[in-house]
Protein backbone atom coordinates (compact mmCIF):
# COMPACT_ATOMS: atom_id res chain seq x y z
CA UNK A 1 0.00 0.00 0.00
CA UNK A 2 2.99 2.33 0.91
CA UNK A 3 4.37 1.93 -2.39
CA UNK A 4 1.69 1.82 -4.47
CA UNK A 5 0.84 5.86 -2.77
CA UNK A 6 4.20 6.72 -3.14
CA UNK A 7 3.46 5.40 -7.16
CA UNK A 8 0.42 7.40 -7.31
CA UNK A 9 2.18 10.56 -6.13
CA UNK A 10 5.02 10.39 -8.38
CA UNK A 11 2.17 9.48 -11.44
CA UNK A 12 0.40 12.56 -10.47
CA UNK A 13 4.01 14.32 -11.18
CA UNK A 14 5.21 12.59 -14.00
CA UNK A 15 1.64 13.42 -15.72
CA UNK A 16 1.68 17.38 -15.43
CA UNK A 17 5.53 17.71 -15.62
CA UNK A 18 5.13 16.31 -19.33
CA UNK A 19 2.15 17.59 -20.28
CA UNK A 20 3.03 20.31 -22.14
CA UNK A 21 5.98 18.62 -23.89
CA UNK A 22 2.87 17.20 -27.04
CA UNK A 23 1.21 20.53 -26.86
CA UNK A 24 4.11 22.62 -27.94
CA UNK A 25 2.75 23.91 -31.36
CA UNK A 26 -0.89 24.83 -29.83
CA UNK A 27 0.32 26.38 -26.88
CA UNK A 28 2.88 28.40 -28.97
CA UNK A 29 0.20 29.64 -31.92
CA UNK A 30 -1.98 30.70 -28.43
CA UNK A 31 0.48 32.46 -26.72
CA UNK A 32 2.57 33.59 -29.66
CA UNK A 33 5.42 32.84 -28.15
CA UNK A 34 8.88 31.28 -29.83
CA UNK A 35 10.67 28.15 -29.40
CA UNK A 36 12.98 30.08 -27.04
CA UNK A 37 10.19 31.40 -24.78
CA UNK A 38 8.34 27.87 -24.99
CA UNK A 39 11.84 26.02 -23.87
CA UNK A 40 12.05 29.09 -20.72
CA UNK A 41 8.48 27.84 -19.56
CA UNK A 42 9.06 23.92 -19.58
CA UNK A 43 12.24 25.02 -17.24
CA UNK A 44 10.74 27.08 -15.27
CA UNK A 45 9.71 24.57 -12.86
CA UNK A 46 13.17 23.62 -12.07
CA UNK A 47 14.54 26.85 -11.41
CA UNK A 48 11.55 27.13 -8.35
CA UNK A 49 12.54 23.66 -8.12
CA UNK A 50 16.09 23.92 -7.28
CA UNK A 51 15.20 26.98 -4.19
CA UNK A 52 12.41 24.54 -2.82
CA UNK A 53 14.27 21.17 -3.17
CA UNK A 54 16.14 21.54 -0.24
CA UNK A 55 13.77 23.08 2.09
CA UNK A 56 11.11 20.36 0.93
CA UNK A 57 13.75 17.78 2.04
CA UNK A 58 13.74 18.69 5.50
CA UNK A 59 9.80 19.50 5.88
CA UNK A 60 9.88 15.49 4.76
CA UNK A 61 12.07 15.44 8.05
CA UNK A 62 10.61 17.23 10.17
CA UNK A 63 7.04 17.04 10.20
CA UNK A 64 6.38 13.36 7.96
CA UNK A 65 5.39 12.11 4.75
CA UNK A 66 2.04 12.08 5.47
CA UNK A 67 1.19 15.94 5.32
CA UNK A 68 4.42 17.00 3.64
CA UNK A 69 3.73 14.37 0.29
CA UNK A 70 -0.10 15.47 0.53
CA UNK A 71 0.89 19.25 0.69
CA UNK A 72 3.15 18.62 -2.72
CA UNK A 73 0.73 17.05 -4.55
CA UNK A 74 -1.91 19.89 -3.86
CA UNK A 75 0.65 22.00 -5.31
CA UNK A 76 0.80 19.95 -8.34
CA UNK A 77 -2.74 20.08 -8.51
CA UNK A 78 -2.78 24.00 -8.60
CA UNK A 79 0.07 23.92 -11.29
CA UNK A 80 -1.89 22.49 -13.45
CA UNK A 81 -5.17 24.26 -12.76
CA UNK A 82 -3.49 27.69 -13.16
CA UNK A 83 -1.79 26.39 -16.75
CA UNK A 84 -5.59 25.85 -17.77
CA UNK A 85 -6.31 29.55 -17.23
CA UNK A 86 -3.09 30.94 -18.50
CA UNK A 87 -3.73 33.36 -21.74
CA UNK A 88 -0.26 34.66 -21.82
CA UNK A 89 3.34 34.08 -21.26
CA UNK A 90 3.71 35.39 -18.09
CA UNK A 91 0.41 33.37 -16.67
CA UNK A 92 1.84 30.20 -18.16
CA UNK A 93 5.19 30.60 -16.80
CA UNK A 94 4.23 31.58 -12.61
CA UNK A 95 1.65 28.63 -12.96
CA UNK A 96 4.53 26.34 -14.51
CA UNK A 97 6.92 27.69 -11.58
CA UNK A 98 4.88 26.53 -8.77
CA UNK A 99 5.08 23.00 -9.55
CA UNK A 100 8.54 23.48 -8.71
CA UNK A 101 7.47 24.16 -5.18
CA UNK A 102 5.22 20.92 -4.77
CA UNK A 103 7.50 18.49 -7.07
CA UNK A 104 10.71 18.57 -4.84
CA UNK A 105 8.19 17.10 -2.11
CA UNK A 106 7.82 14.71 -3.90
CA UNK A 107 10.89 13.93 -5.36
CA UNK A 108 12.84 13.89 -2.11
CA UNK A 109 9.63 12.14 -0.13
CA UNK A 110 9.86 9.01 -2.48
CA UNK A 111 13.36 7.78 -1.24
CA UNK A 112 13.05 8.54 1.82
CA UNK A 113 10.09 6.49 2.25
CA UNK A 114 11.44 3.72 0.39
CA UNK A 115 14.85 3.72 2.27
CA UNK A 116 12.97 3.23 5.20
CA UNK A 117 10.87 0.59 4.33
CA UNK A 118 12.84 -1.60 1.66
CA UNK A 119 16.44 -3.10 2.06
CA UNK A 120 19.04 -4.50 -0.27
CA UNK A 121 17.99 -5.46 -3.69
CA UNK A 122 13.88 -4.83 -2.79
CA UNK A 123 15.36 -1.23 -1.98
CA UNK A 124 16.77 -1.07 -5.73
CA UNK A 125 13.36 -2.78 -7.06
CA UNK A 126 10.92 -0.59 -5.18
CA UNK A 127 12.86 2.50 -6.04
CA UNK A 128 12.39 1.15 -9.72
CA UNK A 129 8.90 0.45 -9.93
CA UNK A 130 7.81 4.52 -8.24
CA UNK A 131 9.85 5.28 -11.14
CA UNK A 132 7.48 3.91 -13.24
CA UNK A 133 5.14 6.62 -12.33
CA UNK A 134 5.83 9.60 -13.66
CA UNK A 135 7.12 7.20 -17.02
CA UNK A 136 3.47 5.74 -16.98
CA UNK A 137 2.18 9.11 -16.69
CA UNK A 138 4.64 11.03 -19.50
CA UNK A 139 3.21 7.60 -21.87
CA UNK A 140 -0.13 8.92 -21.34
CA UNK A 141 0.51 12.75 -22.24
CA UNK A 142 2.90 11.77 -24.84
CA UNK A 143 0.13 9.17 -26.63
CA UNK A 144 -3.45 10.16 -25.78
CA UNK A 145 -2.87 13.81 -25.85
CA UNK A 146 -3.78 14.54 -29.69
CA UNK A 147 -5.31 10.98 -30.83
CA UNK A 148 -8.36 10.91 -27.32
CA UNK A 149 -7.93 13.78 -24.85
CA UNK A 150 -7.85 15.95 -26.80
CA UNK A 151 -10.65 15.30 -29.47
CA UNK A 152 -12.37 14.16 -26.42
CA UNK A 153 -12.13 17.49 -24.42
CA UNK A 154 -11.78 19.99 -26.85
CA UNK A 155 -8.68 22.11 -26.23
CA UNK A 156 -5.88 21.62 -24.35
CA UNK A 157 -6.83 23.91 -21.66
CA UNK A 158 -9.26 21.35 -20.59
CA UNK A 159 -6.65 18.72 -20.73
CA UNK A 160 -5.17 20.92 -17.97
CA UNK A 161 -8.05 20.88 -15.78
CA UNK A 162 -8.43 17.31 -16.41
CA UNK A 163 -4.75 16.50 -15.15
CA UNK A 164 -5.43 19.10 -11.98
CA UNK A 165 -8.74 16.85 -11.00
CA UNK A 166 -6.47 13.97 -10.61
CA UNK A 167 -3.79 15.34 -8.39
CA UNK A 168 -5.97 16.09 -6.15
CA UNK A 169 -7.58 12.68 -5.80
CA UNK A 170 -3.75 11.43 -5.92
CA UNK A 171 -3.13 13.70 -2.87
CA UNK A 172 -6.06 12.54 -0.77
CA UNK A 173 -5.12 8.67 -1.60
CA UNK A 174 -1.86 9.50 -0.19
CA UNK A 175 -3.13 11.07 3.03
CA UNK A 176 -5.57 8.22 3.09
CA UNK A 177 -2.41 5.89 2.82
CA UNK A 178 -0.11 7.46 5.19
CA UNK A 179 -2.67 7.65 8.18
CA UNK A 180 -2.18 4.19 8.64
CA UNK A 181 -1.01 3.60 12.23
CA UNK A 182 2.39 1.50 10.97
CA UNK A 183 3.40 4.51 8.69
CA UNK A 184 2.87 7.36 11.52
CA UNK A 185 4.76 5.09 14.20
CA UNK A 186 8.04 4.65 12.49
CA UNK A 187 8.10 8.68 11.30
CA UNK A 188 7.61 9.10 14.90
CA UNK A 189 10.73 7.27 15.64
CA UNK A 190 12.97 8.78 13.70
CA UNK A 191 11.38 12.66 13.36
CA UNK A 192 13.24 13.76 17.26
CA UNK A 193 17.04 13.34 15.50
CA UNK A 194 16.11 16.17 12.88
CA UNK A 195 17.30 19.14 15.02
CA UNK A 196 21.14 19.52 13.44
CA UNK A 197 20.65 19.73 9.59
CA UNK A 198 22.25 22.95 8.71
CA UNK A 199 25.38 21.35 10.43
CA UNK A 200 24.91 18.40 8.58
CA UNK A 201 24.24 19.77 5.36
CA UNK A 202 27.97 21.19 5.39
CA UNK A 203 29.31 17.90 6.54
CA UNK A 204 27.50 16.03 3.39
CA UNK A 205 29.28 18.78 0.85
CA UNK A 206 32.41 18.14 2.48
CA UNK A 207 32.16 14.97 1.32
CA UNK A 208 33.64 14.74 -2.40
CA UNK A 209 31.75 11.27 -3.19
CA UNK A 210 28.86 13.67 -2.24
CA UNK A 211 29.95 16.56 -4.49
CA UNK A 212 30.63 14.46 -7.59
CA UNK A 213 27.16 13.15 -7.33
CA UNK A 214 26.03 16.27 -7.51
CA UNK A 215 27.70 17.53 -10.14
CA UNK A 216 26.65 13.89 -12.12
CA UNK A 217 22.83 14.91 -11.66
CA UNK A 218 23.18 17.86 -13.34
CA UNK A 219 24.12 16.50 -16.01
CA UNK A 220 21.46 13.52 -15.96
CA UNK A 221 18.81 16.13 -15.65
CA UNK A 222 20.22 18.18 -18.31
CA UNK A 223 19.85 15.25 -21.34
CA UNK A 224 16.69 13.63 -19.17
CA UNK A 225 14.92 17.54 -19.09
CA UNK A 226 16.03 18.52 -22.22
CA UNK A 227 15.32 15.35 -24.28
CA UNK A 228 11.70 14.93 -22.49
CA UNK A 229 10.29 18.49 -23.19
CA UNK A 230 11.65 18.58 -26.81
CA UNK A 231 11.61 14.83 -28.14
CA UNK A 232 8.18 15.11 -29.92
CA UNK A 233 9.83 18.45 -31.87
CA UNK A 234 12.94 16.61 -32.80
CA UNK A 235 11.28 13.93 -34.39
CA UNK A 236 8.86 16.25 -35.89
CA UNK A 237 11.90 17.38 -37.95
CA UNK A 238 12.35 14.49 -39.27
CA UNK A 239 9.29 14.44 -40.99
CA UNK A 240 6.30 13.04 -38.05
CA UNK A 241 3.19 14.86 -37.68
CA UNK A 242 1.89 15.56 -34.51
CA UNK A 243 0.93 12.58 -33.45
CA UNK A 244 3.19 10.15 -34.86
CA UNK A 245 5.21 12.09 -32.80
CA UNK A 246 3.41 11.36 -29.77
CA UNK A 247 3.67 7.94 -29.76
CA UNK A 248 7.23 7.50 -31.50
CA UNK A 249 8.07 10.06 -28.21
CA UNK A 250 6.91 7.41 -26.06
CA UNK A 251 8.35 4.78 -27.09
CA UNK A 252 11.20 5.78 -24.37
CA UNK A 253 9.17 5.95 -21.59
CA UNK A 254 7.55 2.63 -22.26
CA UNK A 255 11.51 1.08 -22.58
CA UNK A 256 11.78 2.75 -19.01
CA UNK A 257 9.06 1.28 -17.19
CA UNK A 258 10.85 -2.09 -18.20
CA UNK A 259 14.31 -0.85 -17.18
CA UNK A 260 12.86 1.01 -14.04
CA UNK A 261 11.89 -2.49 -13.04
CA UNK A 262 15.20 -4.26 -13.34
CA UNK A 263 17.83 -1.91 -13.80
CA UNK A 264 17.94 -0.69 -10.14
CA UNK A 265 17.50 -4.09 -8.46
CA UNK A 266 20.70 -5.14 -10.50
CA UNK A 267 22.52 -2.05 -9.09
CA UNK A 268 23.37 -3.51 -5.93
CA UNK A 269 27.17 -1.78 -4.24
CA UNK A 270 29.31 -4.56 -6.01
CA UNK A 271 28.40 -3.56 -9.68
CA UNK A 272 26.48 -0.31 -9.56
CA UNK A 273 29.21 1.52 -10.83
CA UNK A 274 29.84 -0.58 -13.95
CA UNK A 275 25.58 -0.27 -14.43
CA UNK A 276 26.64 3.70 -14.28
CA UNK A 277 28.94 3.32 -17.03
CA UNK A 278 26.82 1.78 -19.07
CA UNK A 279 23.72 3.72 -18.80
CA UNK A 280 26.05 6.76 -19.50
CA UNK A 281 27.57 4.91 -22.55
CA UNK A 282 24.00 4.22 -23.25
CA UNK A 283 22.65 8.02 -23.23
CA UNK A 284 25.86 9.21 -25.29
CA UNK A 285 24.85 6.83 -28.29
CA UNK A 286 21.09 7.83 -28.28
CA UNK A 287 21.72 11.47 -28.81
CA UNK A 288 24.14 10.71 -31.50
CA UNK A 289 21.28 7.80 -33.38
CA UNK A 290 18.42 10.55 -32.93
CA UNK A 291 20.05 13.08 -35.27
CA UNK A 292 19.75 10.64 -38.12
CA UNK A 293 16.00 9.58 -40.01
CA UNK A 294 16.46 6.36 -40.47
CA UNK A 295 13.52 4.47 -38.75
CA UNK A 296 16.13 1.66 -36.97
CA UNK A 297 18.52 4.24 -36.20
CA UNK A 298 16.07 6.62 -34.78
CA UNK A 299 14.33 3.49 -33.31
CA UNK A 300 17.85 2.35 -31.73
CA UNK A 301 18.18 5.69 -30.67
CA UNK A 302 14.65 5.79 -28.41
CA UNK A 303 15.25 2.36 -26.92
CA UNK A 304 18.71 3.81 -25.74
CA UNK A 305 17.63 6.87 -24.36
CA UNK A 306 14.46 5.26 -22.09
CA UNK A 307 17.30 2.26 -20.41
CA UNK A 308 19.47 5.78 -19.40
CA UNK A 309 16.93 7.37 -19.05
CA UNK A 310 14.50 5.44 -16.74
CA UNK A 311 17.88 4.10 -14.60
CA UNK A 312 20.61 7.35 -14.41
CA UNK A 313 19.01 9.10 -11.77
CA UNK A 314 17.69 5.95 -9.72
CA UNK A 315 21.18 4.67 -9.24
CA UNK A 316 23.18 7.98 -8.77
CA UNK A 317 20.09 8.11 -5.90
CA UNK A 318 20.73 5.13 -4.36
CA UNK A 319 24.62 5.69 -4.27
CA UNK A 320 24.14 8.89 -2.68
CA UNK A 321 21.00 7.51 0.37
CA UNK A 322 23.48 4.99 0.98
CA UNK A 323 26.18 6.79 1.54
CA UNK A 324 27.83 6.57 5.71
CA UNK A 325 26.39 8.48 7.62
CA UNK A 326 22.90 8.99 5.49
CA UNK A 327 20.28 6.16 5.47
CA UNK A 328 16.42 6.77 6.02
CA UNK A 329 17.05 8.89 8.97
CA UNK A 330 18.69 12.12 6.68
CA UNK A 331 18.02 10.38 3.20
CA UNK A 332 15.35 13.35 2.95
CA UNK A 333 17.85 15.84 3.14
CA UNK A 334 20.04 14.54 1.18
CA UNK A 335 17.51 14.14 -1.75
CA UNK A 336 16.76 17.58 -1.15
CA UNK A 337 20.20 18.28 -1.78
CA UNK A 338 20.38 15.91 -4.55
CA UNK A 339 17.13 17.41 -6.36
CA UNK A 340 18.50 21.07 -5.35
CA UNK A 341 21.54 20.59 -7.61
CA UNK A 342 20.04 18.30 -10.17
CA UNK A 343 17.20 20.62 -11.33
CA UNK A 344 20.12 23.01 -12.52
CA UNK A 345 20.83 20.89 -14.89
CA UNK A 346 16.63 20.69 -15.26
CA UNK A 347 16.40 24.68 -16.18
CA UNK A 348 19.64 24.30 -18.17
CA UNK A 349 18.35 21.54 -20.06
CA UNK A 350 15.16 22.94 -21.85
CA UNK A 351 16.69 25.75 -22.92
CA UNK A 352 19.86 25.30 -24.07
CA UNK A 353 18.03 23.01 -26.59
CA UNK A 354 15.31 25.74 -27.22
CA UNK A 355 17.85 28.59 -27.86
CA UNK A 356 20.15 26.38 -30.08
CA UNK A 357 17.16 25.24 -32.07
CA UNK A 358 16.26 28.90 -32.84
CA UNK A 359 20.17 29.82 -33.61
CA UNK A 360 20.99 26.69 -35.86
CA UNK A 361 17.31 26.08 -37.08
CA UNK A 362 17.83 22.13 -36.45
CA UNK A 363 18.50 20.33 -33.13
CA UNK A 364 21.52 19.03 -34.54
CA UNK A 365 23.85 21.48 -32.14
CA UNK A 366 21.53 20.62 -29.43
CA UNK A 367 21.60 16.90 -29.62
CA UNK A 368 25.66 17.31 -30.04
CA UNK A 369 25.78 19.42 -26.71
CA UNK A 370 24.05 16.50 -25.23
CA UNK A 371 26.13 13.67 -26.55
CA UNK A 372 29.32 15.45 -24.96
CA UNK A 373 27.17 15.67 -21.63
CA UNK A 374 26.69 11.98 -21.20
CA UNK A 375 30.41 11.03 -22.38
CA UNK A 376 31.29 12.85 -19.09
CA UNK A 377 28.88 11.08 -17.19
CA UNK A 378 30.46 7.93 -18.36
CA UNK A 379 33.44 9.21 -17.09
CA UNK A 380 32.86 10.59 -13.88
CA UNK A 381 31.30 7.09 -12.97
CA UNK A 382 35.37 5.95 -12.86
CA UNK A 383 36.42 8.65 -10.56
CA UNK A 384 33.18 8.03 -8.16
CA UNK A 385 33.46 4.30 -8.08
CA UNK A 386 37.17 5.35 -6.29
CA UNK A 387 35.84 7.91 -4.16
CA UNK A 388 32.49 5.74 -2.85
CA UNK A 389 34.97 3.20 -1.63
CA UNK A 390 36.87 5.99 0.80
CA UNK A 391 34.57 6.81 4.26
CA UNK A 392 34.19 10.11 5.42
CA UNK A 393 35.68 11.42 9.14
CA UNK A 394 32.31 11.47 10.71
CA UNK A 395 30.88 14.01 12.60
CA UNK A 396 30.97 14.33 16.30
CA UNK A 397 27.39 14.88 16.81
CA UNK A 398 27.48 15.04 20.53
Amino acid sequence: MILFGVWSCYAAFGLTATSLAPLVPLIEADLSISHTAMGSIMGAWQLTYIAFAIPGGILLDKIGSRFALTTGVLIIACSALLRGFSDDYFSMLFAVMLFGVGGPIVSAGAPKIITRWFQGSDRGLAMGIYMTGPAIGGVISLTLTHSVLLPWLGSWQNLMFLNAGIALLIALLWFVIASRSSMRSAEALTRSAQDKQPLLIGALLKQPAVQLVLMMSVGVFMVNHGLNNWLPSILQTSGMTLIEAGYWAAIPTVIGILGSLTIPRLATPGRRFEILLGLGLAAAIATILLQFTHPVLQTSGLILQGLARSSLMTVLILTLVELPGIGDKYAGMASGLFFSAAEVGGVMGPIALGLLYDLSGNFSFALTLLTGISVGLALATLRLKRLAQVRPVQRDES
